[in-house]
């Protein structure tokens, strides 16, 4: 019978399964793993990155970009706590993907041997699913274990492989189970479930939906359910993207990062439908009294987050198609009609910062620079967003047109996400433009990976938002703790010269015009270019603290233009005791973050499914 290496065996499993590359750094302990990459280099591509966090983060997000699982690998010791951030991205975003993780030879383990530690426990909290094999004969059957497991559970799965079993021949006669993997299929409704939902929904006098991650594939449903109920929409930061930003009635995300309209029409319903979404801050949202309906597959999502009054477990496609066909029309709302006059006002107010004619202290403003990549985007671009102020940016003033794609680190929210991220775009999505878009603070935790954007000749614009600061904890501290700047300030470093030095084109730009021709020029290239733009040091508008009634926030933020929600609730009749309440329910926000931290305080929430009705 014929013999295969050890390594080998691991690698033409993943192979069977559809995974034709990995993301890692070679290490001495996984020598026989890199022999067994050059012996198949022509089955499977090694994306080499520079940091072992890069590779984790890289694979975590090309499961939520492409719904596919992805593998990373590092060497024993130093190279397998590098994977560490990159696997709570995967388990807080509940992200199938494989960490391979090399041990020193077997003769070698449990006698304090270089770069060598028990590597089980480290690992036991982040992976659903970890094990190191005890005979070469196991390799392939835990690979292929690593890959259902992580696909069955949602999370990373490790793999932890003694050198040298990776070098030692076993018999070729191993089963792949990749044939036998297929799509989640989540229940229907019961008759009673939408028979319940249906009244509260005829009941109701100003009902909204919030939906999140796990309505992913249930876009025109949203759309049809919101037009035939006149229910303005809003969703989490997750949920961005799922329906077009052109839609009239959906409003964007509540909370910080959000608009203006959807934090303040929050508080004045009297039901909410709940579509799979398990953003935490939601306990901050929504009156008390306000009734739910909420869908969802996971049972340990219900009532989560808020008292419920229907629950249907059950997939969010499904579900809303059967409250579709089931309720009557309504009319609209005195919410409805104010919801969509707020957001057409808050639209009319970004677009007048536009053409570039107001400066703050000289630098050039956000709307101006995110109107030129509405702009230019292609209209199937992949968006590879960091954390930080960028994330407030983009769920504002990106039009995303539903066949683009996105990701970010959602509930984990690492700093220097972007850069793996785009790196993983442009491996799954060769054929497509890569925007990758940082904040400085971000981007300069992981800007070692411009040179492997760079090695492999990705088509990646990076643009980085330089405004020296830390511009979302600075935020924090003026408007929640209003605390003295402390730890936010950073150097105006030259990125643009950094760039060149890593083999990338580059500029650097301080208006609209000199943006929009370096993007020009990149999307004429066929390989990456980097654009360091010398931001606003002008906070975007709190919509936390929205107080449109003090003249200096007005003058501070330039919101003339903009109206109060009392404004609308008056000219569409909206009841005068709904529109008075509290966006957010302020005097509730103590009890609520309480109740989080005491349920939460040893296990944190997973975020949901990127490809199911799960939540998020």
């Amino acid at each position: 019978m014929a013999k295969i290496k050890g390594a080998n065996a691991v690698l033409d499993v993943m192979y069977k399964w559809g995974i034709d590359h990995l993301y890692g750094f070679p290490g001495g302990s996984f020598d026989s793993t890199m022999n067994a990459i050059y012996e198949m280099q022509d089955k499977v591509k090694f994306i080499e990155v520079r940091h072992e966090e890069a590779g984790a983060l890289a694979a975590s997000a090309e499961y939520k970009l492409t719904g596919k699982l992805g593998v990373c690998m590092g060497s024993a010791g130093p190279g397998a706590i590098h994977l560490m951030n990159g696997l709570y991205d995967a388990k807080y975003d509940k992200t199938p993907m494989v960490a391979l993780v090399a041990n020193v030879p077997t003769p070698r383990q449990d006698i304090n041997f270089f770069q060598a530690f028990d590597e089980m426990p480290w690992f036991r909290d982040v992976a659903v699913w970890v094990h190191q094999a005890k005979t070469k004969e196991a390799l392939p059957v835990l690979m292929d274990t690593a890959i259902r497991q992580a696909y069955a559970k949602k999370g990373p799965a490790v793999l932890v492989i003694p050198k040298d079993f990776g070098w030692q021949e076993i018999e070729d006669n191993y089963r792949v189970s990749a044939s036998n993997h297929t799509a989640d299929n989540y229940a229907a409704p019961t008759a009673e479930s939408i028979e319940a939902a249906t009244k509260l929904i005829k009941e109701a006098k100003n009902p909204v939906v919030y939906f999140g991650l796990g309505a992913e594939k249930a876009a025109d449903e949203l759309k049809e359910f919101s037009d035939k109920f006149k229910m303005p929409m809003m969703s989490s930061y997750l949920g961005k993207g799922i329906v077009e930003d052109s839609f009239k009635a959906y409003l964007g995300t509540i909370g910080r990062i959000g608009a203006k309209a959807p934090n303040e029409v929050q508080g004045h319903t009297d039901l909410v439908v709940w579509v799979g979404n398990n953003s935490p801050f939601s306990v901050l949202w929504f009156p008390k009294n306000a009734k739910v309906i909420q869908i969802d597959v996971d049972p340990e999502k219900q009532g989560k987050r808020h008292s419920v009054d229907v629950s249907i477990l059950a997939d969010a496609k499904k579900s809303l198609r059967a409250l579709i066909d089931a309720g009557e029309a309504r009319e609209e709302s005195p919410l409805y009609k104010a919801a969509l006059a707020d957001r057409e006002e808050w639209d009319a107010w970004l677009d007048s910062f536009k053409d570039d004619h107001l400066k703050d202290e000289g630098r050039v403003r956000q709307e101006p620079i995110w109107d030129v990549i509405n702009t230019e985007a292609a209209d199937d671009a992949v968006f590879a967003i960091d954390v930080g102020n960028v994330n407030m940016d983009h769920v504002r003033l990106l039009n995303m047109n539903g066949k683009q794609r996105w990701t970010t680190s959602g509930l984990h929210a690492t700093m220097g996400y972007g850069a793996p991220a785009a790196l993983a775009a442009a491996t799954a999505y060769p054929d497509r433009e890569v925007w990758h878009l940082a904040g400085d603070g971000g981007f300069a935790m992981m800007s070692e990976e411009l040179l492997t954007i760079a090695r492999y000749n990705m088509h990646v614009l990076t643009v980085v938002f330089t405004n020296e600061t830390l511009g979302y904890i600075e935020a924090e501290q003026r408007d929640e703790s209003n605390q003295p700047l402390s730890g936010v300030i950073l150097p105006d470093n030259d990125w643009a010269k950094v760039a060149e030095g890593m083999n990338m084109k580059a500029f650097t730009v301080r208006d609209k015009a000199e943006f929009e021709a370096a993007v020009k020029e990149w999307k004429k290239m066929d390989g990456p270019a980097f654009i360091d733009v010398k931001y606003t040091k002008h906070m975007a508008y709190s919509t936390e603290l929205n107080t449109l009634d003090d003249p200096e926030f007005v003058k501070y933020y330039h919101a003339e233009a903009l109206h109060p929600f009392s404004y609308f609730a008056e000219k569409f009749g909206l009841e005068v005791d709904a529109a008075s309440a509290a966006s957010g329910h302020a005097e509730d926000k103590a009890e609520a973050l309480s109740v989080q931290a005491t349920s939460s305080a040893s296990v944190p929430e997973n975020a949901p499914d990127t490809t199911s009705g799960a939540s998020h």
